[in-house]
Order: C-alpha cells, then structure tokens, then sequence
C-alpha cells in the first residue's frame, strides 16, 4: 500500500503537503485507489465525513450540520477524491474519462449537499421560496464548459450560472419574507463561498460566475423569463457556443426541479440549436479563437515561462473543443444526436454522419485523451490549473517520466505530431478560404477580377450605365445589357438596400465571385443564364445568413453551385425551393460513394426516433429525401448515370422513403394494436416502372391484411395519417405528390383496402359489376410492391400473376387498347407546333400500350412478359417470343429511349411538357407509327 501511495504524494507536491498535513490520508487515499471512484462512493465517503465531524463536535444526529462543518467535510473530501483519483491515474488503471468523470461526480456531489445545508439555514430564517401561485421553488445550478461536459479536469474552474424558474416571495420564517430573487442571490453566495473560499483545509473548486447573463455586471441570479428575454434580445454567438454544454447539476429528483429542468431546456435549446444548418457560427468561433489566442499570447508575453500553453495554443485543447462543436452549432437544430456534450462523443457523430473522415475522427480522439492527460499531469503538481508546459529541466523530466517517456525530447516529439494534426484540422475547419481565394485572385489579375469589381457603386450610379455595360462585354457576357439590368435591379432594389449589415456584406462577396466566375465559363452562352440564376438564389436566401456565410465560407461550394446551375434551370429551382441541399455541396465523396438504401433508411429511422415531435420528423423525412435526390442529380450532371440508372435511384429512394414513412407514422398512431402494421404500398405508373422522374407523382394504391375487428377503422385512419405526412407542405417543403386514383372504383373507391377484396376485384370474382377494366389490368403490368408488409406483396404478386395470365381474345383486348389510347389523347391536347414526346401520337404513350397489349394477350404463354422490366427490355422479349423482329424492337427501343433522354433533359431545363421540333425525332415517330399501325390496323 505504502508504494502505491508514493506514487502522487512522489510526482505531486500538493498530495506531499496533504499528506503530512493529514497522516491517515495515505491509507485512505490507498484504499481510494483500488476501484474506480464512483459517485456512490463518494456520496458513502461524504455521509462518513458528516458522522465523522458530528462525531468529533459531539453534535446530535438530526442537528443541522451547519456552513463551517460543511466546509471543512467538503474540503476533505476533495482533497481525498483528487489525489485519489491522480493515484489510479499515474498508476495506469484510470483512463482519461475515469479521471475527469471522478472530478465531475465531485463537483455534482458537493454542489448538492452545499444547496441542500445552505438552503435548510436560510429557510429557517426565510420560510421556503414559493412561486405567486404557491409552488415551491428550488435553486438551478447550470453547469458550463467542462462540468456540464462532464470532463471536468483535475484542478478546474467550475463556470456555473444560478436560476430559478418565477418571482414570488418566501413564506416567512423566524425573519420577514424577503423576494425569491433575494433569496436564491443569497444562497448563491453562500454556495460560491462554501465550494470557492480559502480555508485551513484549502477549498473544494474555484468557482467562476462570469457566463451568466450580462457577466460580472448582471444579477448573480436569474429567473427563467429574464434567462429568455435576455437570450433572445442579446444573446450572442459565443454564448450559444457556451451553453451547448450546460445543463443543470443541482438536485432534479424533486417536482421543482423536474419543472425548472423542463422549462431552462426548452428556453435554451432554440437558443442553441437553430432550426436550420447555421454556417454563420464559423465566422463566430474563428473571432473567439482568434480572441482566445490574442489573449494567450499577451500572456505569453508577460511571462514567457507560461508560453507552451497546451490548451490555448495552436494544436491545443481547446482548438479540438471547437473542431467538434462547430458540427454542434451547424447542425445541431436539425439532427438531435448532436446534442451532446462531451467532445469525443460529438466527433463519433460526425464521423458517423460522413462529416469527417473515421481516421479523423480517431487521430483527434487520440489527441484528446493525450493533451488531457498531460493536462493533469501539469496540474497535479501542484493542484494549480495551468495548462503551460515547464521550463525548468527537472521539471520537464519529471513531466516525461509521469507520462511514461524516457525524456522530454521525446516527450515532445509525440506531443508535436498530435498538435501538428489537430492544426491541420482546425485549419481545414476554420480558415478563412474565402479570403485567400480573394487574395489569390487579385494576384491573378484578368478580365475576370475586373467583372467580379463591377458588383459595387458602379451599379448604384445610373450615370455609368453605359460604362458598366461595356465592361461586362468586354469581361465576356454577350447578353450585357440583360445582365446589367438584372444586376442593376438587385443592387437598387429595396429588398437587398434592406439586408442587415451583415448579410449584405456577405451577398456583395458571393455576387462579386459569382460574376468572376460566370464571366470565365465556357460556353459563353451559359453565362448570363448561369449568373442569372446565381441571383436568383441569393436573392432567395438574403435573408438566411446562414447560406450566405456557407456559401462565403466555403468557394468550392460557390464552385459547385454554379456548376449546377449552369447545368439545369431545374436543379437552380430545387435548390431555390431547397436551399439547405448546399449543404450537400461540401460533401467531397457525395458524388463517388455507392447508394446503400437499407444504411439509409437505419440512419433515417434513427433520426426520426430522436426527433422532437411529429413536425421534425416530417421535415427530417422531406430533408432526408431531398439530399439524396440531389445527390442523384450531382452524380446525373457530372454525366455518370445514364435515365435509366437515374429512374432506378430515384425510384429505390422513394421506395426507401415509403417504407421508413410507414414505420414512422404507425408509431403516431394512439389506436395501433401491433407494433407493425399489416400493410403494403403497391406502386403503379412511373414508380411501379422504375422509370420515375425528378418531379414524378407517384401512383399509389394502399392494401391491408389484418384479422382484427377495427381493422378497418384502424388501417383507414393510418392511411389518411400517412398521405397527410407524404403530401402536406411544411416548413422543408413537400415530400410527394401522390395520385390515389388507380385504387379499386377509382376516385369512388376506398382509400385503402383489404387484400381478399383486391383479389376478387383484380381477378372479377363475386357481383359483376365489382370487376376491374382491361385499362386497371394495363395499368397492373406496370404494378409492383414497394414498401410495407413483405408477405402482402408477395400476396399482390401473386394476383398480378393471375391477372396478367388470364387467357384474352386478341381483337376485344386491341379494341379496348385502342379505345383506351384515344380517351388519353383527347385529355392531352397538343395546341403547339412542336412535338410531345410523351403523349403525341408515335410518341411515349402508344409504345407503352403496345407493349402493355401484348403483356395481357401473351403472358399466359410466356412467363418472362410478366415480368416489370421496362419497356425496352419487354420489346426484347416480345421479339424472343416471335411478334416482331429483332431489328424492329431494337429501333422501336431506341426510339423509347431518345423520347426519355429529351423527356428528362428538357426537364432539366425546366419544361413542364417535353416537345422538340418534329424534324428531331422524325425517324423515331415514323418507327412508332409504323409498328401501331401493324398491330393495331
């Protein structure tokens, strides 16, 4: 025991102080050290105290233990737990988290014993505190920074901030009432002197109070509604960023401080996290590390033996803490599981979210546990919270040897190549790219520079129109006078002259690179319309900050965008109605990494499961959908997936996104009788094709199979619940448009049915009259299941094999086609003079028939028909099969996909109908005709 001992009271001369101070603290603090020190048992150890000292004083058991003998029991506890926990530490059987969840348990366990003896003396005099409605009232002790971390280090600060939840008065004691806020100021001093002031047996923490609002200038204490009228007047970035880790670390098992809990989140949450992804905080955090550092080198200044400082200076502490909590403050209003506290657990999200790479992610982790290590190492000593690595060359050694190195040298090898990666890191982070790319620019010089200065006075003065105009075509843009109006109008407009300061100086930024940019693209003809759109987005977003700063503070995004809005007038629409996809733009390996929808629809689910409510789950579910849509279209413009891998992906997404829906709103349902429902979604048209387009309605049918008595009810409500959820608009936009009208009797039918009924209606069993149409059975060869009940599709498989197999009569069967193909062209009139690819006669449509004609005519006789391949792999097949020839499917094939490749460019460029002029596909009309003709007559 005696050796283990030696262990702290040889590194640390504050343990070799206590320890002659107090001689039994040896044995105690061996003891200590032989298992983790947990709450309980310094909870147990403080209860020994207390008897202990009552014991010593002669004071009865149930006597108040009053403030000298709680400072004195406080005091020696810490001293125990300190050297303790540096004794299993230097030992090597302690971790970092050990070490700083031990100080942590500490602190919680000091502050509540403090409230609950303090509290107990002043109500003597006072009465209890009791709200103007009668409700006690308990004192809140917000933990900051590292306590609310819980990594709180061996010899910390505590930064706490004291709140109660309403005004009112005491109830009266041996003295008058006095104010709740006089007496929660009262006790907050008693408590920062019973934890903070110097006595015999030293103190317990150092307390710091400046985080509060308003800081040394605000009242000690405060109520929940000065807390939030303070937040939302003056609350600043920097105090969003400190109060990411408080949380209450005073007593909350009692109603009270249940109440206070509930209500100081709710108050601070919104606070913290805004709703939307916020990149203004990185140019927030960059002014407070450059603060930091300023700071940190005025000292260094003064007293260069504390220069090295492993928590402020470059590579240290405190650069990895904002490394990790930008990703907090960025993103922390839309995914739940940022919020958290300690700073490893936030880096393991990121990685987990594909923000930072894994190596990352653990090379930080590394450093992290290596700098707090050293960092107690340097504080055990002499229990002083210092963060500077030594001067002196016996120190230094002796510093080496505790962290396990042979010398300091080598000591500071190691610590160098950490810092050097955590540098690196907070740079990629942090670093102004927006300006260097500036810089860079100007030493370039060119015509683009000179377009990129015209966004400024130029533009206000009408006087040099003429000017203005001449420079912009001679920096490249033939449609100069268009692009100077555009440009004029914006910068005269009332909507940009009315733009916080801030936001303009960030729009002017972006205008101006946008204008180099555009100005150096090739084709020249993309550059007006390009620029065009570019101002029509930030015009969007003007007043959103935060896209401004992202796009100020990253150029490759800038880069990326313009990239696609040169692309696709549609891709510019979705990002105007979607702004927070230029997120999606950061993401380096977006374009490369391979679709994994069962990873996406876990990740989806588990975010929906942390979501506050049916409102963030809803927008999570049209965020989700959208950035993989957006995804697919990246990947579409950089020409890497042909239509029909682009159908297939966005056809799996929807899949993905209905099957996660269903889970999700089955949990809202208040009358559900099962964990899963007995539910399938049947897709048709587009989507049961897998040839769904970026703007594609779904067609959907609903089907059920479940034998309890309210199936019905039950099924009907859910699904009325859940094209609520695919349809309505929120605040992220829209999720589908969904089109119900292909359910059995249409548009009369019910919403949902139940699956024998489908069957008998599909296959014309039971009254007559309650029989599906040959267009239903057309529209069953391009039907599949999607999403839900796995058994129920294999059921709706079954039956549209059985539909699709029944023996027909050519001639009836090719009346009702034909008929059928004339009712679709009257409800699609083409009053243009160019061509619909799609609904035209020898367009999209009579192809499609065709080939759902012979489906229903010979997939009796040819099992492969039955199969939902697409039109062009069934051309194929029907040829194998004999009814028509090789080269004819092949041409006819080709002509169905030219119609979808112009179907999904002209969509692109944000056609609603495609129509090209008839000379442009005049060969594949003629092909088209020409077959319809010969089967149909």
């Amino acid at each position: 025991m005696t050796a283990a001992v030696l262990l702290s009271s040889a590194y640390s001369s504050y343990a070799s102080r206590a320890i002659a101070a107090r001689p039994e603290l040896s044995e105690r603090i061996a003891a200590w050290a032989q298992a983790p020190i947990t709450r309980a048992r310094i909870d147990a150890r403080l209860a020994e105290l207390i008897a202990e000292l009552r014991k010593t004083r002669a004071t009865e058991e149930g006597a108040p233990l009053g403030e000298d003998a709680l400072r004195c029991v406080l005091r020696r506890l810490r001293t125990e737990v300190f050297c303790a926990a540096m004794e299993r530490d230097l030992a090597g059987t302690a971790d970092v988290a050990e070490v700083t969840g031990t100080m942590t348990d500490l602190a919680e366990a000091a502050i509540q014993r403090a409230i609950e003896v303090l509290s107990a003396d002043l109500e003597a005099l006072f009465g209890e505190p009791r709200s103007a409605d009668g409700n006690r009232l308990t004192l809140g002790v917000v933990g900051m920074g590292k306590l609310g971390g819980r990594e709180l280090n061996v010899s910390s600060d505590i930064d706490l901030i004291f709140v109660y939840e309403d005004d009112g008065e005491t109830a009266g004691g041996s003295r008058a009432a006095i104010s709740t806020q006089e007496f929660f100021t009262r006790l907050g001093r008693r408590l920062i002197g019973a934890l903070a002031e110097p006595t015999a047996d030293g103190y317990v923490f150092r307390v710091d109070m400046r985080l509060r609002p308003n800081g040394d200038s605000g009242p000690l204490v405060c109520s929940l509604g000065m807390l939030e009228e303070y937040f939302y007047v003056q609350g600043r970035e920097w105090e969003r960023y400190a109060w990411i880790k408080g949380r209450l670390v005073s007593e909350q098992d009692s109603d009270a401080a249940r109440r206070l809990s509930e209500q100081l989140d709710a108050i601070a949450k919104p606070f913290v996290y805004r709703r939307y992804l916020d990149f203004g905080v990185i140019g927030a955090i960059r002014s407070l590390h450059r603060q930091i550092r300023e700071e940190a080198q005025r000292r260094a200044t003064m007293r260069p033996d504390k220069a090295d400082d492993i928590k402020l200076g470059r590579g240290g502490i405190r650069e990895i803490e904002f490394s990790a909590q930008v990703f907090q403050l960025i993103r922390g209003g839309q995914d739940s599981g940022f919020r958290i506290r300690p700073t490893l657990a936030v880096l393991r999200h990121a990685a987990a979210r594909g923000l930072i790479a894994p190596s990352v992610c653990a090379d930080l982790s590394v450093a992290y546990r290596f700098l707090r290590e050293l960092e107690h190492r340097l504080q055990y000593r002499n229990d002083a919270q210092t963060h500077a690595l030594p001067v002196d060359a016996d120190e230094r050694a002796r510093l080496a040897a505790s962290m396990g190195f042979a010398d300091y040298a080598a000591l500071m090898a190691v610590l160098d190549a950490h810092r050097e990666l955590v540098e690196a890191q907070f740079d990629q982070i942090f670093a102004d790219k927006a300006e260097a790319q500036a810089q860079a620019a100007d030493a370039s010089g060119g015509e683009a520079v000179r377009a990129g200065e015209l966004w400024g006075c130029a533009l206000d003065d009408e006087a040099a129109d003429e000017q203005v105009v001449a420079r912009l075509k001679a920096a490249g843009f033939d449609a100069a006078g268009e692009v100077h109006a555009r440009l004029s109008a914006v910068r005269r407009s009332g909507r940009y002259q009315g733009l916080p300061e801030r936001n303009r100086e960030r729009f002017d930024k972006i205008a101006a690179r946008a204008l180099d940019a555009a100005a150096a693209m090739e084709p020249s003809a993309k550059r007006a319309s390009t620029l065009a759109r570019m101002i029509d987005l930030l015009e969007a977003v003007s007043r959103r900050g935060a896209y401004l700063a992202l796009l100020n503070e990253f150029p490759a995004a800038l880069d990326r965008v313009l990239a696609v809005l040169s692309g696709s007038r549609w891709a510019a629409g979705y990002l105007i109605r979607h702004p927070q996809l230029l997120d999606e733009l950061l993401d380096d390996e977006a374009i490369g990494s391979p679709f994994d929808w069962p990873e996406f629809k876990t990740s989806l689910r588990s975010r929906l499961a942390a979501a506050d409510g049916v409102e963030q789950q809803m927008d999570l579910l049209r965020h989700a959908h959208q950035a993989e849509v957006f995804r697919i279209l990246l990947i579409d413009l950089a020409g890497r997936l042909t239509v029909e891998q682009v159908s297939d992906r966005l056809s799996e997404l929807a899949d993905s996104v209905l099957d996660v829906a269903i889970g999700a709103v089955w949990q809202q349902l208040p009358k559900r009788h099962r964990d899963v429902p007995r539910f399938a979604i049947i897709a048709y048209g587009k989507l049961g094709g897998k040839e769904l387009g970026y703007a594609s309605d779904l067609d959907l049918i609903f089907l059920y199979d479940d034998p309890d008595d309210a199936a019905a009810d039950i099924y009907a409500t859910f699904t009325r619940r859940l094209i609520t959820w695919l349809t309505t608009a929120t605040g992220a936009g829209t999720l589908f448009d969904v089109d119900l009208r292909l359910r059995p009797n249409g548009e009369s039918g019910l919403l949902i049915t139940d699956l024998d009924a489908f069957r008998r209606y599909q296959l014309r069993e039971g009254d007559a009259a309650n029989t599906a149409w040959v267009w239903e059975h057309q529209a069953l060869t391009r039907a599949r299941f999607c999403a839900g009940d796995t058994q129920i599709g294999r059921e709706f498989e079954d039956i549209r094999l059985r539909v699709l197999t029944t023996p027909r009569e050519g001639e009836p069967l090719a009346a009702e086609i034909v008929a059928m193909r004339e009712r679709v062209a009257a409800g699609h009139p083409n009053r243009s003079e160019l061509f619909d690819v799609k609904h035209d006669r020898g367009g999209m449509v009579d192809i499609e028939f065709v080939v759902q004609y012979w489906v229903l005519l010979h997939a009796a006789h040819d099992p492969e028909l039955i199969r939902n391949t697409g039109n062009i792999a069934l051309l194929r097949e029907v040829a194998r099969f004999g009814l028509m020839g090789a080269d004819e499917a092949e041409t006819v094939g080709a002509a169905y996909r030219t119609y979808r490749k112009l179907q999904h460019q002209l969509r692109l460029d944000g056609m609603e109908k495609a129509c090209v002029a008839h000379e442009r596909i005049e060969q594949e009309r003629e092909a088209v005709l020409k077959l319809w003709q010969r089967v149909f007559g």
